[in-house]
């Protein structure tokens, strides 16, 4: 059984807005090891105002205080090494649980942006309660919706060559894949392009449907375990992920139709892989039993997720 470390965000553990290979490790583990991380979410704008009745913590003050802005919004914990990560292997995040720490989130509608920016082209932020006993969201007119936490950020760091990289986009090494179902029980698998993985991750929605449309889901702080494991030598290109009842495939490009196709032909190449079956026949099991979703359209590079159940490959 490997150790269990905590990674607690704050001013020496949590980078702004950008991913980076140069970004030194916060912390080094073994592979197989489990690491307890919280986050945070909301620059000085999120935040409710003195009176709400919201805690807002020190950490989330010291880092607001003294970590810079990056080239994106998002507040990520880490980077964690893993000790013998080695770019072409393959980085197995095992997402063992999943908490909500803030007792409040926001939501934000921005001019410019989200899905229908002609329809709504008038800034709005809203706070949102949060029971973290009873695992509600309550929206400001009411309604409470079940929370279904997940870090919308878990990626490695990007190929040296690629140099600093905005938090916004998800790309080949993950990052801001705002895929729902990377909740509690999830495993995510990423490929290395760096010594030690380089993993962090943030971004923590305490509620979100798949499109994220509006540009914004319950964006607020989390803490979540995560074990992670290397699988030497896979030469994945991209990430995909597991629930304990289904395999995912995942893609993203500027044209939501690109981002389909791709994740499409990534679910073919994840049947072959562990189905066995030929390509056309793997293509066809995508049309019969698999489901393609939008799992953002905000991000500048839009998601597309198709999911198979495991029953259907018999595994």
């Amino acid at each position: 059984m490997g150790a269990h470390h905590l990674l607690s965000a704050d001013a020496g553990t949590v980078h702004r807005g950008t991913f980076d290979a140069a970004f030194p490790a916060v912390l080094t583990i073994n592979s197989g090891d489990t690491v307890e991380v919280t986050s945070l979410s909301g620059d000085v704008a999120d935040l409710p105002a003195a009176g709400s009745g919201f805690t807002i913590s020190a950490a989330h003050r010291n880092v607001l205080d003294q970590v810079a802005p990056g080239l994106g919004p998002h507040f990520m914990t880490g980077p964690i090494a893993v000790k013998g990560a080695m770019p072409g292997d393959e980085l197995i995040v095992d997402i063992l649980a999943v908490e909500l720490a803030f007792d409040w989130g926001w939501n934000l509608i921005r001019a410019g942006k989200g899905t229908l920016p002609d329809d709504f082209p008038n800034e709005r932020r809203m706070h949102i309660g949060i029971d973290r006993e009873r695992r509600i969201v309550k929206m400001p007119w009411g309604l409470e919706l079940p929370a279904a936490p997940f870090f919308g950020i878990v990626g490695v760091a990007p190929p040296p060559s690629d140099g600093p990289q905005t938090s916004v986009i998800p790309r080949a090494w993950g990052g801001n894949i705002d895929c729902r179902h990377l909740g509690a029980g999830a495993r995510l698998h990423l490929p290395v392009f760096n010594e030690g993985a380089l993993l962090s991750a943030g971004d923590g929605h305490a509620a979100q449907g798949d499109g994220e449309v509006c540009l914004t889901a319950v964006e607020t702080g989390l803490r979540g375990t995560l074990r992670l494991s290397v699988a030497e030598g896979t030469g994945i290109t991209g990430p995909w992920a597991e629930t304990p009842t289904h395999i995912i495939a995942m893609a993203f490009d500027p044209d939501l139709d690109v981002a389909a196709q791709s994740a499409v032909r990534n679910m073919v190449r994840l049947i072959e892989r562990f189905g066995g079956l030929a390509a056309a026949d793997a293509y066809t099991l995508c049309s019969v039993a698999a489901d393609v979703h939008v799992t953002q359209l905000v991000n500048v590079h839009k998601g597309a997720h198709v999911m198979l159940a495991k029953s259907a490959l018999g595994i």
